[in-house]
């Protein structure tokens, strides 16, 4: 506990250098590797996500490693996050890494154990329904657990049927 508090000059500038370093590495990689870096598509995404902010932290605050080594743990993960990108267009896969988004209402019917499935109470889709605007069932055309967490309302408009085919393609019933 005595050492709670200590901070050296050394390590003060020690510390503002790695975090202007590792940040400058980590938006250079973004430009380099494009937004889908950041982006929460898939279970892959957020592993992405998460592993740059504790390399971001590690580097930063840890003494016992170098800039140098951070940066290439960034461009690993980067690396990795781009061959997943590639591979991801084949649907095995594709199927390994990705959730698969699940069909929690269809047609103003709640589907109790789709919801039970996806650990989504009654109260949880209330919420995204309000959230949505919506003031009736027969506004509802689907409500879907996407890939990412969010649900998505699709509202019953007159929307195209092939369109509509379309959007609830993959989506597991």
């Amino acid at each position: 506990m005595e050492h709670l508090l200590d901070l050296t000059l050394s390590s003060a500038i020690r510390i503002v250098l790695s975090c202007l370093g590792i940040y400058i590495a980590v938006i250079a990689l973004t430009r380099i590797f494009g937004k889908r870096s950041f982006s929460k598509m898939s279970s892959f995404d957020f592993a992405m996500t998460v592993a740059v902010g504790s390399l971001i932290a590690t580097t930063v605050l840890s003494s016992t490693v170098s800039l140098a080594e951070g940066a290439v743990g960034l461009l690993a993960v980067y690396s990795f996050q781009l061959a997943a990108a590639f591979f991801r267009r084949y649907k095995p896969f594709r199927q390994a890494i990705d959730n698969t988004p699940l069909l929690l209402m269809r047609n103003g019917e709640i589907l109790h154990d789709n919801l039970r499935i996806a650990r989504v109470t009654e109260g949880d889709l209330r919420a995204k329904l309000r959230e949505a605007n919506v003031s009736h069932y027969s506004e509802i055309q689907a409500v879907v657990f996407e890939t990412t967490g969010d649900i998505t309302v699709l509202h019953n408009t007159h929307m195209d049927k092939n369109l509509k085919e379309w959007l609830l393609t993959d989506v597991a019933e």
